[in-house]
């Protein structure tokens, strides 16, 4: 259920909504440093290592890119490997050259573009609003999913990021939509979730594995569910 009104339209973060790391790839790179990480151990690993970073004080404390070097840190950490120091600090450069040459969250998890079809069906304006390098749009074209959005906003290209409340504007600008009508839906309650509140929008999470039960903000186990709920508010 989603509390006041209908929804007219969603934005929608790109990492770790739309799209999820290639966890493949990525144990791929910590094993040229000698990390040994099975991919299906770092997925499951992913929402503890989340929660790790969203926190007050780790937002307020860095940027999107310093977090990216800490979220992978994380995983490996919360995925219970081992992992050198020295190899790790060298592995999160490696991710950053992998990433750079071609974006390291390029996997579509089952069921969203199915779920994009149909709020678009159903008349739902979609846009994404994304802490990202600049590359997002080009990455959702890559993907099949540039097609569906309105607008695409990149905190690479805009020059400010989540949970500032101008890149929310910046969205409702671009969508010309209307913030009374308008919900956002993360990842991050810190980032998503308070940023979109603070630009007089209502949020919510996509939390696949429950590790947010005790935040206070409606909360869908896939975009599926999300995109059933928007459609049901109208």
């Amino acid at each position: 259920m989603i509390p006041g009104g209908p929804v007219a339209t969603l934005f929608l973060d790109a990492g770790g909504v739309l799209v999820d790391p290639d966890w493949v790839r990525v144990a791929g790179v910590l094993a040229r440093r000698g990390i040994r990480a099975d991919p299906s151990a770092l997925a499951a690993a992913e929402p503890a290592a989340k929660r790790t970073l969203d926190l007050p004080q780790a937002v307020r404390s860095t940027d999107d890119r310093r977090r990216g070097g800490l979220f992978f840190h994380a995983v490996v950490r919360c995925a219970g490997v081992d992992a050198d120091p020295a190899a790790m600090d060298a592995a999160d450069a490696d991710l950053r050259a992998e990433h750079a040459r071609s974006n390291l969250w390029c996997v579509v998890p089952p069921g969203v573009e199915e779920a994009l079809e149909s709020l678009r069906a159903g008349g739902i304006r979609l846009a994404v609003v994304s802490n990202a390098d600049g590359s997002v749009e080009d990455l959702l074209r890559r993907v099949g999913l540039g097609g569906f959005f309105a607008a695409v906003v990149d905190s690479g290209r805009v020059g400010f990021e989540k949970p500032d409340p101008r890149i929310f504007g910046e969205a409702l600008r671009r969508s010309s939509a209307d913030p009374a009508s308008t919900l956002h839906a993360g990842d991050f309650y810190e980032i998503d979730v308070l940023g979109a509140r603070a630009a007089g929008l209502r949020a919510a999470l996509v939390d696949p594995a429950g590790a947010n039960g005790d935040r206070e903000c409606p909360r869908f186990p896939s975009v599926a569910a999300l995109a059933g709920a928007v459609l049901r508010s109208r």
